[in-house]
């Protein structure tokens, strides 16, 4: 664990000079100035004390006054360079740290847009909230705070060690014994409160994730009148957030009424020392040559008190350091995250067929071609993209020791309807997830328009397809906003066009602003039949070859299914189009239609064909209206 925290702190450091290469080492000289300044008045109080002393024996005021007038300027002078030192560091520091939030920010988001489906699949959504909010809040108090506080304290530690060497080795001895008592008290107490305060960070990212989690999930939780058993789960998951937090702070609270204490005993310690070297008469033993006397033994003291004082704050800036480097593990962690791997090199680009032969061209002409580089002869080859779809012999498992697609072999030509039909976790929806390579297959092979599907680029293959969900999202903005997501570059009148081709026009315009209608909370203002309306609107802009429904009409009511399949027929005109749903309606003008059972294709053929079969669709089919 010490040494992870160690490499995370070397590369916070790193990051933080590679962010902002100029500020950085104006801010490490600003800090040792301040702390270098800060820690020498002992030097000047020596001095003074000793004209004092020379002054007392000779009786002579007058020939000193000016020697300690001379030394007070000094120190006024440098203590005015300490304060602008001081000043500047804090304001650079806030550049700094907000910065490089603002970049880590950046960098997560940006990596988060590249994991692969099954990041999100494996992974509490309020938990991934947590790294942008809490993790960020503790890196950023580590980096504004914290670390300036821990760079000066340390700093002024080693000065002032330093000067009591060199005035006096035996009272330094004193104080190495209370710093070695001192270091042992810091790391017991100080390992504790380190361990909770990160078993307190991974705590409050199960809490924000759950609290996320019955959010979104009120209406199932008061429908099943399930409210006490999320309080109950709830206090469960923030009893396991008190305890650690409650142990860390405990821990961290312990730590500076101690060192306090033994600053103060070390004082005693000193002082007596001190007393007991000057009435012995003890030979001093410095690097300064100086004797021991009273202009040694009094600044000695107030060294002491700041030593004491800067350890203490050593140790209390040490736990927010190690909170922040904790928020810095898992922030890494998420950045360090395995991207979706993309071996693609066919791209799609715009084309034009000339005397039979397919160019590439930069204008769009309604035509899409797939760009084969072939790394054998340096040559180019184009095919049109038609949305011929083939899987041979595939087998898939989420999970590599459980296989949930067997053997799955289909032919979609272009243009053909194909509907999978079967009951709930038969494959239906992962079939389509291996289309779009949002998984990728085990075994066997997929072919687009007779290219292996990991050959072509995701980015470009997903561009080719347009899919609706069950679970449909809205974003935040207008309703000609979603639906221009399909495609960005759409117009106003591309957009009313789709809309109306997905039945979704009539009631966009009886909206307060009709177009203009804000949408916020994923849509809350629109009835799940109007969102699943707007998620169609936005899939016909894109206007791709293949269309993926996956239960696109099961939120819409049966009259405005009619209207609905209507424009779903005119969408799906000579497109290829990969179906699932329940009901009987959408599947049975489908020119194939899969019976799917735990993983295995078992029938498939047409509506009439597989009723003459009379197998599991027949069943189905006269056994209830819903294919469940």
């Amino acid at each position: 664990m010490k040494s992870k925290k160690q490499g995370t702190l070397k590369r916070v450091i790193k990051m933080l000079f590679e962010f902002y290469p100029v500020l950085m080492p104006l801010v490490v000289v600003c800090v040792l100035l301040n702390a270098v300044v800060s820690s020498i008045p002992a030097i000047f109080m020596q001095n003074i004390i000793a004209l004092v002393e020379q002054s007392w024996q000779s009786g002579d005021w007058a020939a000193v006054s000016g020697e300690i007038g001379k030394f007070v300027g000094i120190l006024v002078t440098l203590y005015a360079v300490s304060l602008a030192a001081g000043v500047a560091f804090t304001q650079m520091m806030a550049v700094v740290s907000q910065g490089t939030l603002k970049k880590l920010r950046e960098k997560m988001f940006n990596g988060m847009q590249d994991f692969p489906i099954k990041y999100f699949d494996t992974h509490n959504h309020g938990d991934i909230m947590s790294y942008y909010t809490n993790d960020i809040d503790t890196l950023r108090q580590m980096i504004s705070q914290s670390f300036p506080q821990l760079m000066i304290s340390l700093i002024m530690v080693m000065t002032v060690f330093g000067l009591m060497v060199y005035y006096s080795l035996w009272m330094a001895l004193v104080v190495v014994v209370g710093v070695v008592f001192m270091v042992t008290v810091t790391k017991k107490v100080g390992g504790n409160s380190a361990k909770y305060f990160i078993r307190q960070q991974a705590a409050l990212g199960r809490t924000e994730g759950f609290v996320e989690e019955m959010m979104n999930g009120q209406k199932v939780i008061k429908v099943f009148c399930h409210e006490e058993e999320s309080k109950a789960d709830f206090d469960k998951i923030n009893d396991g957030l008190f305890r650690d937090a409650e142990r860390a702070n405990r821990y961290a609270n312990m730590l500076m009424p101690i060192l306090g204490n033994i600053g103060n005993v070390l004082y005693v310690a000193v002082a007596l020392t001190g007393g007991l070297l000057l009435l012995a008469g003890v030979p001093n033993v410095s690097i300064s040559g100086l004797a021991l006397s009273i202009s040694i033994v009094v600044p000695f003291l107030n060294m002491t008190k700041q030593f004491a004082g800067n350890i203490g704050q050593v140790s209390n800036q040490l736990n927010a350091v190690i909170m922040g480097l904790a928020g810095a593990q898992r922030i890494f962690a998420l950045i360090d995250e395995a991207h979706e791997a993309d071996e693609g090199y066919v791209t799609l680009v715009n084309a034009r067929e000339e005397n039979g032969e397919l160019t590439e061209c930069e204008e769009r002409t309604g035509m899409w071609a797939w760009k084969h580089p072939h790394s054998a002869d340096g040559s180019v080859t184009y095919t049109k993209l038609s949305g011929e779809v083939k899987m041979f012999d595939v087998d898939f498992g989420y999970e590599p020791e459980k296989t949930v697609l067997h053997n799955i072999t289909l032919y979609a030509e272009p243009g053909q309807k194909v509907a999978f039909v079967g009951s709930t976790g038969a494959g239906k929806t992962t079939i389509t997830n291996l289309i779009n390579r949002f998984y990728d297959i085990a075994d066997g092979k997929i072919r687009y328009d007779g290219i292996n599907i990991n050959k072509i680029r995701k980015s470009d293959l997903r561009r080719s397809l347009g899919i609706v969900l069950q679970d449909t999202n809205l974003f935040s903005g207008t309703v000609m906003d979603n639906i221009r997501y399909g495609k960005l570059d759409a117009t106003d009148e591309e957009c009313m066009e789709a809309a109306k081709l997905a039945g979704a026009h009539d009631f966009i315009t009886r909206l307060p602003e009709g177009y203009n209608t804000g949408i916020s909370s994923n849509g809350s203002n629109l009835s799940q039949g109007q969102r699943q309306l707007i998620a169609i609107a936005r899939a016909a802009v894109a206007d791709p070859p293949v269309m993926i429904l996956d239960e696109a009409t099961s939120s819409i009511d049966t009259r405005t299914e009619a209207i609905v399949q209507r424009g779903m027929d005119a969408l799906m005109k000579g497109r290829t189009v990969f179906v699932i749903a329940h009901r009987l309606s959408t599947v049975r003008n489908s020119d194939v239609i899969m019976v799917l059972e735990q993983g295995h294709i078992i029938e498939r053929g047409s509506h009439d064909k597989l009723i003459e079969e009379k197998g599991k669709y027949y069943q189905l089919y006269t056994g209830a209206f819903e294919l469940e």
